[in-house]
């Protein structure tokens, strides 16, 4: 299970003191914010860039022709098409998932609110899933019948009061990454992206998305976040199947995206 590799990061910090990022201190943020993702394909960029060679030679024409007014007016309309261009070249990469024009609602994605009052904690599950008991795991959802498809959670007291004093989302990030390589079972890991968003009470709350290659289940997209709060650390980690012959589907997609976005610690009563 992916949750067992954060621990030892953190103990790491305990052990040895080593982990003092306080000047790299991250900005708190109401929404996630991606701090670094992969780049857009350069397929679309040079799409863009043809439409805009284009757009220069006609305008050139134009004005040899003394047509200045009618050039200006095919200028605008050119830089306007080009954007038109960008942007859906940027809906068609999934770079632009918060730009919709409806609200995503839970009940749409199959997702109920989970509250533990005990550990103080709260997240968005998928309503279907089973809920099974593992040794390790403070609560943890396996879809029926594909019980590498899982939502877990874990939580262990810590000397740390934000995740700040352990270090900024990359460095987080790389640490995790290398955690996962050493691993026996995985052949290759990758960080897809890493976001940092204010949680409840203005808490630090890092979130990861990261693929991983494995002997164990093959190809698997990962999904993680963690904050501190009551000197206690709050694990969560989302693991799907996406192997090359059944990649991971829009639809579940976004359902694991409003889990991973949903965790944070509950609110005080």
């Amino acid at each position: 299970m992916a949750l067992q590799i954060w621990f030892p990061l953190f103990n790491h910090y305990h052990n040895h003191n080593l982990c003092k990022h306080d000047r790299y201190g991250p900005t708190l943020m109401s929404s996630p914010r991606t701090l670094f993702s992969v780049s857009l394909p350069k397929a679309s960029l040079s799409s863009t860039q043809q439409h805009s060679s284009d757009s220069t030679h006609y305008l050139n024409l134009n004005i040899n022709n003394n047509n200045t007014h009618k050039a200006t007016q095919l200028g605008f309309l050119s830089k306007r098409r080009n954007l038109n261009l960008v942007i859906l070249a940027l809906f068609s990469n999934g770079f632009l998932p918060n730009m919709t024009t409806k609200p995503i609602l839970a009940e749409e994605l199959q997702l109920q609110r989970y509250i533990d009052p005990k550990e103080g904690f709260t997240l968005l599950r998928p309503s279907s899933w089973i809920k099974v008991d593992k040794a390790g795991a403070t609560v943890l959802f396996e879809e029926a019948n594909k019980g590498s498809n899982n939502v877990g959670v874990v939580v262990n007291p810590v000397r740390l009061t934000s995740l700040g004093e352990f270090g900024t989302p990359q460095f987080v990030a790389e640490k995790l990454i290398q955690a996962e390589r050493r691993k026996e079972s995985t052949n290759d890991a990758e960080v897809i992206s890493v976001a940092e968003r204010s949680g409840q009470g203005g808490s630090q709350v890092y979130e990861f998305e990261y693929k991983v290659d494995s002997t164990r289940g093959g190809m698997k997209r990962i999904f993680s976040a963690v904050f501190v709060a009551s000197k206690k650390l709050y694990l969560l980690n989302i693991t799907h199947s996406d192997k090359p012959d059944s990649p991971l589907d829009v639809h579940t997609r976004m359902m694991l995206e409003q889990v991973l976005h949903s965790f944070d610690a509950a609110p005080q009563t």
